[in-house]
């Protein structure tokens, strides 16, 4: 769409006032003394051509063959070597070498912010914490059975190694139970209060129930109530199924396997010397293999799954929507500008105008984007029977996911993807009106990847470069996201304060960026090759 320097359009970019009258179709034009008439300078023209023979000076054989073959027409085609265009073949193999090379060196750039995001993953993996909580043996009545805790410590013993063998692992913290009071249901609070992101607890009676098991021959032992396992997958899904649990899974599986070696052997020492150990672990087989077990609390899962694109790769659409705005708008805008039977109004009130209906549009469209995920039955509505932040929530036919606000979640859903696209959509416009075509395509791309690079991916495992992610929007619009639909640990007030604060410095941008605008219009400014 081509606005700078379109005669449609200059008048009203150039005088905030109405404009002078069209003159009147009835005048006519008179050459002013001194100058001659166009049908004069016809007439002297003719008489020059007349004189000058056939190698006059200025003819062109060329050409002449040329307007003799058109009989006056637009000039004949010619081959691509013709030596007529020499200059241009030069000026276009130019302009056509410093654009690839522009664009490539663009694309080494930008697109690097993206891959370069999981570059340190590895390295990086301490900072994604897990709790290893010790509370076996550690409260009545417990405390007094005779027994020295087994499990417990076997299993944070496996930790603290992990920690110090220098191979790239999570940033496993070893934790008294005293820490918790020796409550598991306060690990499970601080998993939902992202203190970690996930916790495993060795239950306080994880040994004395294996001693029990063995002398008495209790059938009903139970291996999976030695320990439990507290994580919240739809915090981050990417960094749970990618990173996390496959690390979980590997120590649980070590840690089954190392406790049971050790217990499977002290049995058996000890049936030595007692033959009922024998007859009673004939009975209770799992209590020597696998002797342990974990028990795994999801305490928000991450259903259904058609909220993937809500939470994600969706939030793309919401940059693109803001942006292409732009493009659909300014036409009609410029309707105030064009003196077609009403005077042009004044530029400032045109500033006012853009702004309140871009405004009005974003409250549209992200009505229409949010009702997309209401559509395909995304819950909120409310009406999960858990509402404890410390049990895991029902996803059971006929409940869904455990949004946060019951029926005042979808008008808060709505309002956070309204303020995304302010945060995100007047930075566009600022920047259309400053850069112009072609160069906002760029900025598009640019804006894509820095956003989705620190949205998508948890920060905390990316480089420290990164770190400005923390203040860029789709970050906040992500997290409320997840908050408002999975109904996590809130962090609400700072998502909307982060993006009105995008919004608040992009209005103040805006009127800059407006005049700025005009200026190019007014000096015929080309932001590319003209």
């Amino acid at each position: 769409m081509v606005i700078y320097g379109n005669p449609r359009y200059s008048h009203g970019w150039e005088d905030d006032g109405p404009g002078d009258a069209p003159s009147s179709s009835n005048e006519q034009q008179r050459p002013s003394e001194g100058e001659q008439s166009p049908s004069d300078e016809g007439k002297t023209a003719e008489k020059e051509g007349e004189s000058e023979g056939p190698d006059g000076t200025g003819s062109n054989e060329d050409a002449n063959k040329d307007e003799e073959k058109q009989g006056g027409g637009p000039p004949t085609p010619v081959s691509f070597w013709d030596h007529r265009l020499a200059h241009v073949r030069k000026e276009a193999m130019t302009k056509w070498t410093i654009t690839t090379v522009g664009l490539m060196a663009f694309i080494l750039a930008i697109l690097s912010l993206y891959f370069g995001a999981l570059y340190h993953v590895e390295k990086n993996l301490s900072s994604l914490v897990v709790y290893v909580v010790d509370m076996d043996g550690q409260s009545p009545p417990y405390d007094t059975t005779g027994h020295e805790p087994l499990v417990g410590p076997l299993i944070a013993d496996l930790a603290r190694t992990m920690v110090a063998s220098g191979t790239p692992t999570l940033g496993w913290g070893v934790l008294p139970g005293s820490a918790f009071n020796n409550d598991p249901i306060q690990v499970r609070q601080a998993v939902f209060n992202f203190d970690a992101w996930a916790a495993i607890v060795i239950n306080p009676n994880a040994t004395a129930m294996l001693y029990s098991a063995i002398q008495t021959g209790n059938a009903s032992y139970d291996p999976m109530g030695a320990c439990q396992l507290t994580f919240i997958d739809s915090r981050d899904d990417t960094n749970w199924y990618d990173f996390i649990s496959p690390i979980v899974s590997a120590f649980m599986t070590e840690a089954t396997t190392r406790v049971g070696e050790q217990w499977t052997q002290m049995v058996m020492q000890n049936a030595t010397t007692d033959a009922s150990l024998v007859r009673n672990a004939a009975k209770v087989p799992q209590a020597l293999s696998p002797a342990i077990g974990f028990s795994q609390f999801n305490l928000r899962p991450f259903y259904p799954y058609q909220v993937i694109p809500s939470v994600s790769i969706g939030l793309i659409y919401l940059i693109i929507l803001s942006f292409f705005s732009f493009s659909f708008y300014l036409p009609i805008h410029f309707k105030y500008l064009k003196p077609d039977g009403h005077p042009p109004l004044k530029f400032h009130h045109l500033i006012i105008w853009r702004w309140c209906a871009t405004m009005s549009a974003y409250f549209m469209l992200s009505l229409a984007y949010s009702l997309i995920s209401l559509a395909f039955q995304i819950n909120f509505t409310g009406g999960n029977p858990i509402t404890s932040e410390t049990q895991v929530t029902s996803t059971i036919s006929p409940y869904s996911n455990a949004d946060s606000y019951g029926h005042g979640t979808f008008p808060v859903y709505w309002m956070l993807n309204f303020f995304g696209m302010i945060a995100l959509g007047l930075a566009c416009e600022n920047v259309a009106m400053i850069v112009g075509q072609p160069w906002t395509g760029l900025w598009l791309i640019f804006w894509v990847i820095t956003n989705v690079s620190t949205a998508f991916y948890d920060i905390d495992i990316e480089p420290a470069f990164y770190r400005w992610g923390y203040v860029w929007p789709l970050h906040y619009v992500v997290e409320g996201s997840r908050q408002i639909l999975f109904g996590l640990h809130s962090r609400i007030g700072l998502d909307f304060a982060v993006l009105i604060v995008w919004g608040v410095i992009n209005t103040v941008v805006f009127p800059g960026a407006c005049y700025f605008m005009r200026w190019k219009s007014r000096h015929h400014v080309h932001e590319y090759y003209k």
